[in-house]
Order: structure tokens, then sequence, then C-alpha cells
């Protein structure tokens, strides 16, 4: 963030970044769960097959098997749905791609169809905050059923492997709640008190805004944990203490960092210090998570999808961007006669993030990674080929290698994607390696650049507007929690809760709109007073303070 001098900029084209892109950064600190989960609910499906001698159906299995990359940051509970509902939602794009394969051989027609559902597949996971990977997974799966070779007949056989498919990844991404119940939000906790130490040796903009969304992260995990328990009433004690830690620093941030090592541990969670806001959050907490389970709560949170998706909805334009950018790169490569087409829009698809400077990072990211995947691909090819059981395992290292690198950076994550969707490819026959890599690299060029020049061209001048209204409801939340002083405990904290949800929607409004092209000037200053007074008023409350100690204006 700027100081307050700074001048309102009018985001225009700019220069775009080329090595910081390609920075790596540390891996996730669960990135082996999304690996390893794909790895064996890929492995049951594949090694069935291959006892049956049908390799050629594992297009159909790894739909359901790849659903198990998706919900490892939830709560058992919100998992089950959300990985069902993946599940449910694959089929359901599969479903469409394969009769419309089955009813047309048009390409036009084909790209055409590829292009709407990976659009619908994009607003719908951003819509619904389902997190990596996202829409990318299910536009791969849809995009090359659409040009697989399909008979109406043979759908409901396919689309039944998928489900049994995506039955297993169901079980592997919920059947750690047998051995850990609470992991996910033992983690989440973790990472709110580590953020609160964080800030609390570095004072900042940036490490105190970083706090305030773990903080909200970890409340959000809780809420949706399912019914309270002993360890889960004790994880909400910490994440009250690293909330008040933000207003009132403590003197050794080496303590909160020694708190969240343990909440890691398999051990007992360490009991904070005693804090005079710790009753009140926790009984507050208690009253939001019957109101959420409540008939009430769940029409509230389905209305709010529906905005999201609604008219004035600041997703549409993202949506747009795959349409237009998906069809464009789908028609390029078809006219230039390359057989596989859908590679391209699904490199367009990948490209897509919150705003042009984050899209161009993704595409040279996607072009570096697949290029150097497909040396990748033709070195481990002549292994691949030496037997069935050969291709199985390469297919299942890379989809592990996968997941163990792409959080360090997209780009090295795409060197072991590329060559595994090479490698599905040989379980349906051999083709040949250099028609294989050609396609493949033309695609990723094409495809980056048509979707790319989509994104520069499709205007998203709505992330202003969200500003705007995201800078609104920061206002009235510190009203409502400066009023709530005179109110119950409960209400003074959830409005509390509210305010920071605010503030971290206000940040994620303000960073999409300083990456986006061709729109107005962004109310810099604005932005920063509304960050600071929100910060002093969630500081005021979190020591029970009325509104004439806080800070002046």
């Amino acid at each position: 963030m700027s100081d307050t001098s700074t001048r309102a900029r009018r985001p225009f084209a700019r220069v775009l970044p080329l090595a910081a892109p390609l920075r790596l950064g540390r891996p996730s600190d669960t990135w082996f769960k999304p690996a390893l989960s794909v790895v064996v609910a890929s492995a049951v499906p594949h090694l069935a097959l291959l006892a049956t001698g049908r390799l050629d159906l594992v297009m159909y299995t790894m739909a359901g098997s790849l659903c198990a990359l998706y919900g490892h940051a939830l709560p058992y509970a919100r998992r089950a749905r959300t990985v069902a509902g993946v599940v449910l939602s694959m089929s359901a794009g599969l479903a469409t791609a394969l009769v419309t394969a089955s009813l047309t051989h048009s390409t036009a027609v084909l790209v055409a169809v590829g292009a709407l559902v990976a659009a619908a597949q994009k607003v719908l996971c951003d819509a619904t905050r389902i997190g990596p990977p996202g829409h990318v997974i299910l536009t791969f799966v849809s995009s090359a059923a659409l040009f697989a070779p399909q008979r109406l007949g043979q759908v409901p056989a396919h689309l039944a492997l998928t489900l049994a498919a995506g039955a297993v990844a169901w079980l592997v991404c919920v059947g750690p709640a047998l051995i850990r119940r609470e992991g996910p939000e033992r983690r989440a906790v973790a990472r709110a008190l580590e953020a609160a130490a964080d800030c609390a040796a570095d004072p900042g903009p940036r490490t105190r805004n970083g706090a305030a969304a773990a903080v909200h992260a970890a409340w959000q995990c809780l809420l949706v944990s399912g019914r309270p328990t002993p360890v889960r009433r004790s994880l909400e004690r910490l994440v009250a203490h690293a909330e008040e830690t933000l207003a009132v620093p403590p003197p050794d941030p080496d303590r909160l960092r020694a708190r969240a090592a343990l909440v890691r541990a398999r051990g007992p969670v360490p009991e904070p210090p005693p804090g005079p806001g710790t009753a009140d959050a926790l009984y507050g907490i208690g009253a939001e998570r019957a109101a959420l389970r409540a008939s009430g709560g769940r029409r509230a949170a389905r209305r709010t999808l529906v905005r999201s998706l609604g008219p004035g909805s600041h997703l549409l334009p993202v949506a747009a961007r795959t349409l237009i950018g998906c069809a464009l790169a789908g028609y390029l490569c078809a006219a230039l006669g390359v057989g596989r087409p859908y590679w391209a829009i699904v490199t367009a698809a990948s490209l897509y993030q919150a705003n042009v400077t984050l899209t161009w990072n993704r595409a040279l990211q996607r072009t570096l990674g697949n290029l150097l995947g497909v040396l990748v691909f033709a070195a481990v090819l002549p292994l691949s080929r030496t037997g069935p059981l050969a291709l199985v395992l390469c297919c299942l290292f890379f989809s592990f290698a996968a997941e163990a690198l792409i959080t360090r950076n997209y780009w090295l994550g795409s060197v072991a994607v590329t060559p595994m969707a090479l490698l599905v490819l040989e379980f349906g026959g051999s083709h040949p390696a250099g028609e294989l890599i050609g396609d493949r690299v033309l695609d990723t060029v094409l495809g980056a650049l048509a979707g790319f020049l989509a994104a520069t061209l499709v205007t998203n001048r709505r992330a202003a507007g969200r500003v705007e209204r995201a800078l609104e409801a920061t206002a009235r939340a510190r009203t409502e929690a400066e009023t709530a002083y005179a109110a119950p405990s409960a209400e003074l904290d959830r409005a509390r809760r509210a305010l920071t949800a605010s503030l971290v929607e206000l940040r994620e409004a303000g960073d999409t709109a300083a990456g986006e092209w061709w729109q107005r000037a962004l109310p810099e200053q604005e932005l920063l007073a509304a960050e600071q007074a929100g910060h002093r008023t969630l500081a005021a409350t979190a020591q029970r303070l009325g509104p004439a100690a806080r800070a002046p204006e």
C-alpha cells in the first residue's frame, strides 16, 4: 500500500513483469495432501482397468479421480458436501461434452460448446470460491471429452465410471476424518497464530491485512466445521487470542509461533492466556454457527450466491473473457489444422485470473511450463511404452509431482501436468511422438496468445464498482461495530467479525482493481483511510473500549 499522499493512478495498459511471475515461492504447508489424495484416488480405478484390460476407459475414471484435488482446506463436514458437489459438477460437464460429441462432429459446434462450458465452469467456481485448482480441471475433462469418439449409447456407462471413480475420490478426501477429525481447523488456526506473530514482529499494512485475513479464514473454518467439540472450543479460544494480539501486540511473538506449532502437531491443543473478550467470542461464534445452520441462514447463503451471478456481478466480465478467449483459441487452432483444439481451449481457460495483470502472469507461467513439459514427455515416453503397468505408474508419478510442485509456482507444476496430459492419450493407443509434441507446442502458444488477447480487449470496469461497494460495506460495518458497544457481547463479537470480513473483501477488491486495465482511477487514498479506520475500530473493540477512546480520525 502507498501512503495517503500517493495520487490515484489510472491503470491503463502497463508494463508487464517478466521475472517476478516465474520466481519460486515456499511450498504450501499441505501440498502433500492433494498430491497423495489424487494418487490414491487414481490408482484404484487405474489398476482395476489394468486388471480387466480396459485402459482405454481411463479418461472417464480419471474425470472422477481428479475430484480428489478439491476441498483440502475445508473442515470435513463442509469438505464432504463440497467434493460431492464437485463430482456432480464434473459429471454434468462431462455429460454435456459426451452427448454433444455423440450428436455432432462439427468442429465449429464442438469449440462453441467447449467455450460455453468453460465460461460456465469459471464463473461457478469463482462464485462459490471453490479454491485451487478451480475450474481448470473441470474444463480439461469436458474439453477433452468433446473431441473423443463417442456414441450416444455409450454415454451412460462412461458416466457411471466417472461417478464410481468420484465416489472413490470422495472417500479418499473424507476418510482422514476418522483419524484426525479437527485437522483442517487446527491448520487454519495455526495459520492465524503465525500471521498474528508476523504482524506483531513487523507491524505494517501488509502484515496487518494478512493477519486479519488469516483470522477471518480461521473463524470461517470453525463456523462451518460442525458441532462444537472440546478441541474446537480450544481452537476458538486461540483464534480469539490471535485476534486480541492484533490490537495489543504481545512482547514475544515467538510464543504465538510456538502455540501454532503445537496446534499443528498431534498433541493436545494449547490453552491461551485468558482474555477479556474470549468468553464473548465463544458465545458469539456459537450463536452465529446456529444461525448459519438454520433454514434462514441457508436461504441467505443461497441468495448471496445468486446475487454473485446476477447481471451486475463483477464475475461476468471474467466469464466473457473466458468464453471469447476459449472460442478464439479453438477456432484459430482448428483453422490451422491442429488435430486437438481442446488443448488450446484448456490453455486459454487456465489463464483467466482476477485481473489482466494476474492473467498475464499465468499466461507466462503456463507457456513456460508447457514448453518444458513436452521435453519431459519426450524423455519419459520410451519408458511409458515398455508396458501398460509402466504407463499407469508414469501417470501416477506425474499426478503426484504436479501437486507437489505447483504450490511453489504454477509453471513448475505445469512441467509435470503436461506430460501427464499427453500420456493419457497413450491409454487409447500409441501416437507419433513428434505429432503430439508439435500439436501441444502450437496449441499452447496459440491458446496463450488468444486467451490473453481476449483478456485485454474485454474490459472489466466493474472492478472499480466493486471497490466502491466494498468501501460502502466497510463503512456500514464500522458503524455497526461502533454502535454495538452498548449491545450484548455476542452482538458486538458478530459485528467485529463482520467488520473483519468487510476489510478482507475491501483488500481483495482493491488488489483486483489495481491490476485491471482500461478503467477509471482508483480511490487509493480512500481505500487506505478505510483500512486504517477499520483496523482502529477492530483494535478498540478487541479491548472493549468505547468510541471516545479510539484514535482520532
